[in-house]
């Protein structure tokens, strides 16, 4: 009997587990797939690819429900090389547009999976109202269900084999010749009394309550202080898809100080005017702009006489959207000039690109700018880990840092972590 009763209970126990912790492998490594799908789409594809309207290139979620993985994945890859071995289907596609796909060799079977799950899942959709919209890669609610579903689970599973075991024990006994007495009939909460007098059963709730709430403080802790998807609202409603979009204006011809000193800087209006002082998007009756007329009313230009009233000048109050700690330290210049090759191989930006993109993400098709990047610490140190700048070896600089120089007239790959890009000094000061 004891022996029938110590092997349901290990076999309770050993099935539980099991089933827990594969409910919660498949529902972590989903989430996981998907927010890797969604990097790599931001990085890689989001320059050519919208995921509900064409582009450069198709609408990818109904192109990946369509097409079948057996193609995506070498086409995604190398699309060149599928179409000279005289696929029809990859010559077919290649007809959208006249623009060449990229290649990347370097992707796996696995990344480019995660693509195509990201693509058939799509983007959370944004908040109706105005403000910052941040896409939650936390946990999902498939998750939380499910951790919910295996606790109530458990607990059935722990009352039905418990009651099998004391019918079981009861038939032993019957048949042993001993008299079982019944047992007498308890009202509800006299039973959760005596549950909760269980010191298994008390150990178990604690247990799963502590796991559920680390799981909680352990993933907000990670998110504290990284907002990507902050998108605050503007005081003037500028377009960046219309200025560097559609009408391909230069980055630096509005962000000068991103090529020559520490901050990007943002414009004075008197770079607006020199567009909008006669480009004024004048509506059907004839009424300038409202958001160009903001411009006006912050410099007091009167456009009818074209007079400029310096008693009525109002700084324009723009709300930062990318924001680092006061004690981290970031060079503009230092990265879209110095830098630059490095940084459009590792991001794998094409020569029309401009370098920012390796950042803040397709500017060029953002109606409000939003913080792409999470610019958190891992993040630039992965860059830095990753980035090749072996092409710098005639560089006064790296030419002077003899180990490194050694490694490159060997032909051998140079990272920026070899070269002091790891020490806290470059970034904290």
């Amino acid at each position: 009997m004891r022996n029938i009763s110590f092997g349901l209970k290990k076999f309770r126990k050993a099935t539980f587990l099991l089933a827990a912790l594969s409910f919660l492998t498949v529902n972590v490594s989903k989430a996981q797939d998907v927010a890797e799908g969604r990097t790599l789409f931001k990085s890689k594809c989001a320059s050519c690819h919208a995921l509900d309207h064409d582009a450069t290139g198709p609408a990818l979620t109904p192109k990946v429900n369509e097409l079948e993985e057996s193609f995506l994945i070498p086409w995604i890859r190398n699309n060149v090389e599928l179409r000279a071995s005289g696929n029809k289907q990859a010559i077919e596609a290649a007809k959208f547009s006249p623009s060449e796909m990229t290649t990347f060799p370097n992707l796996t079977d696995d990344q480019i999976k995660n693509i195509i799950a990201y693509a058939k899942e799509g983007e959370p959709k944004k908040a109706a109202e105005a403000g910052p919209v941040v896409a939650d890669e936390g946990v999902s609610g498939l998750s939380i269900a499910g951790v919910i579903a295996i606790i109530i689970i458990s607990i059935v599973v722990l009352v039905v084999l418990g009651r099998a075991v004391k019918m079981l024990e009861r038939l032993i006994l019957e048949k042993q010749g001993i008299e079982v007495s019944e047992d007498e009939n308890v009202s509800l909460v006299t039973g959760v009394k005596g549950l909760f007098k269980n010191k298994k059963f008390v150990f178990f709730t604690v247990l799963c309550l502590v796991i559920v709430l680390g799981s909680f403080g352990w993933m907000g802790m990670w998110e504290t202080g990284v907002h990507t998807g902050y998108q605050p609202t503007q005081p003037i409603k500028f377009s960046h898809e219309l200025h560097a979009g559609i009408n391909q204006i230069d980055c630096q011809y509005c962000h000068t100080g991103a090529f020559k000193s520490k901050n990007s800087t943002i414009p004075s209006l008197n770079v607006c005017m020199n567009c909008h002082k006669n480009v004024q998007a004048r509506t059907d009756d004839g009424l300038i702009s409202p958001e160009i007329q903001k411009i006006y009313n912050a410099l007091g230009y009167n456009p009818d006489t074209q007079t400029y009233d310096k008693t009525k000048e109002k700084p324009i109050e723009w709300v930062r959207v990318h924001n680092l700690p006061d004690f981290a330290y970031f060079n503009h210049s230092q990265h879209v000039v110095v830098g630059e090759e490095a940084i459009r191989k590792e991001a794998g930006l094409k020569p029309t690109d401009p370098v920012c993109f390796a950042c803040h993400g397709p500017v060029n098709t953002m109606e409000e700018v939003y913080q792409y990047s999470p610019l958190t610490m891992k993040w630039c140190i992965n860059c830095h880990r990753e980035a090749d700048i072996s092409g710098k070896k005639n560089d006064a600089f790296y030419a002077n840092v003899i180990a490194a120089h050694e490694k490159i007239k060997k032909g051998e790959k140079i990272t920026p972590a070899l070269l002091g890009g790891l020490e806290c000094g470059k970034c904290h000061y």
